[in-house]
């Protein structure tokens, strides 16, 4: 057998974070909800959230609260967390609206790590 190989298609870098946000939108049973929830690895486009309670299906649309800012992101895929309790959702923003953690994300680009000394000790 061979090595099985991973092919990522992401065209974007992912940061990891955990960033507490507010998720809205309607579940499959037709109900509205609002909650707290969490993103981590997060990229200008889209995240992982986690932490939901309310059922989601592929293709949903939800809105997310960051700082102030809201965004529309439409559902790519649903698990259950290792709990089997909590939801988590990779979500893909819709393009016409702006990305809420875009600043975040410019920090973590712009910092540079320490220097290297090349001094013996």
């Amino acid at each position: 057998m061979g090595t099985l190989r991973r092919i990522e298609r992401r065209q974007e870098t992912r940061s990891e974070v955990d960033i507490t946000l507010m998720v809205w939108g309607v579940d499959t049973k037709g109900e509205r909800f609002l909650q707290e929830a969490h993103a981590r690895n997060i990229s200008l486009s889209g995240a992982l959230l986690s932490g939901l309670d309310a059922e989601l299906h592929s293709g949903d649309v939800v809105g997310i609260l960051y700082a102030g800012k809201k965004a529309r992101y439409r559902v790519v895929w649903v698990r259950y967390d290792d709990c089997g309790d909590k939801i988590q959702a990779a979500v893909h923003r819709f393009a016409a609206d702006e990305c809420p953690w875009r600043d975040l994300l410019s920090e973590e680009r712009g910092a540079t790590p320490p220097p290297i000394s090349t001094e013996a000790p």
